[in-house]
């Protein structure tokens, strides 16, 4: 196949086959990719701004009864180290994030073996009535399969039941690549492909949004990387509820696979750019500045992401992997503006919020760096 022509059919708006959508990860440069996602992201959004949210991942709990190879952050359920928050400790860390103008937390946790489904939907009205206007991103597809084999209650129920409690939205966590040969290779006790695709199709019918994510760079070959992304258009083909895409490479320090070789800014770039041309009813791509730093994730707004993701005041699970990068909010938005474009602060549903609001969240992001 010709590169060229499927770099001109994808920014034309054509949609690509797999086998085009592999030749791009095979044999198109870095540049030429890097041209034809911006042209596609700069198409998709013609908008003068890049976005950027305010947040915070709460991990509840790190006891799973899952074993994930890839994962330095989980405990086994009779590990010393094992947690589960208390109440009070979980609204805490979110009324510290309403304070510097978030309005999302990201509320993830292992596959504990004993919480109720009753122990979530308290958790899920208590931060509602205490914090009405924040949206609980919450519950990775692994734990929501895993809510319905606790609970033994049908997944429409249990799905119902959360959001009725207060969930808001549901983040793409645990998909890693959802192709069964290579979760079975790297992960045991935990949902399939289909399990996962489920209950992110059950959630959607529902009326419910929730973005989509990939991890790769571990026993993944190529042509799984693109059956990835081919799952996840199909779905959204049919649904339309996933609001955004964000891609990382696999952290492998500290984890039972830290022989594998750390996927470089190369491969990240590349793999980002390739998805932004192939999930063509995917409305945002997010860049992943949590693993690839301050430069590349800069970097990945011109491979084809349109958003530039969160301040993520607290972040857990890559950190448990050796992977620390901290930016303050003014590095994210002077990212945004040595760009070009002017940063605007957004929800999880991509709408922006109100600039008097957005102006208050700076001010207060500043103070917090004052006196840190």
């Amino acid at each position: 196949m010709n590169v060229d022509k499927i770099l001109e059919k994808a920014v034309a708006g054509e949609r690509l086959g797999p086998e085009e959508g592999l030749t791009l990860l095979r044999q198109a440069s870095l540049p030429a990719l890097g041209r034809a996602a911006d042209a596609v992201a700069r198409r998709l959004h013609p908008e003068p701004y890049r976005t950027y949210n305010i947040d915070r991942n709460i991990n509840y709990s790190n006891v799973c009864t899952a074993v994930c190879d890839f994962c330095a952050f989980y405990r086994p359920p009779k590990s010393d180290e094992g947690y589960v928050l208390p109440l009070e400790t979980i609204l805490d860390k979110v009324r510290e994030t309403v304070d510097i103008g978030g309005n999302q937390i990201l509320l993830q946790g292992g596959l504990h073996p004993t919480l109720p489904l009753e122990w979530y939907e308290e958790l899920l009205r208590t931060i509602r009535s205490e914090f009405p206007t924040v949206n609980v991103h919450g519950f990775s597809p692994p734990e929501i399969y895993h809510f319905t084999k606790i609970s033994k209650l049908p997944l429409e129920e249990v799905l119902t039941r959360l959001r009725d409690a207060g969930l808001g939205s549901i983040p793409g966590g645990g998909a890693e690549i959802l192709v069964d040969r290579v979760r079975r290779a790297i992960t045991r006790g935990k949902v399939l492909t289909d399990g996962w695709l489920e209950v992110m199709r059950c959630w959607h019918r529902l009326g419910g949004r929730s973005t989509a994510t990939m991890m790769f760079g571990h026993v993944e070959t190529l042509a799984e990387r693109i059956e990835h992304l081919e799952r996840l258009r199909q779905l959204q083909d049919e649904t339309g509820g996933f609001t955004a895409f964000i891609c990382w490479t696999f952290q492998p320090d500290h984890t039972a696979m830290a022989d594998v070789p750390k996927a470089g800014p190369f491969d990240y770039l590349r793999t980002q750019a390739v998805a932004r041309l192939y999930l063509d009813n995917f409305p945002n791509i997010q860049s992943s500045w949590v693993t690839q730093g301050k430069k590349i994730g800069q970097l990945a707004m011109l491979f084809g992401a349109n958003d530039m993701g969160s301040l993520m005041i607290e972040e857990n699970v890559v950190a448990e992997a050796g992977t620390v990068h901290y930016l303050t909010l003014e590095d994210i938005r002077s990212s945004i503006e040595q760009l070009g474009y002017i940063p605007r602060q957004r929800n999880v549903f991509y709408e922006l919020i109100d600039e008097e609001a957005e102006l208050r969240a700076i001010a207060a992001n500043r103070e917090r760096c004052a006196t840190a």
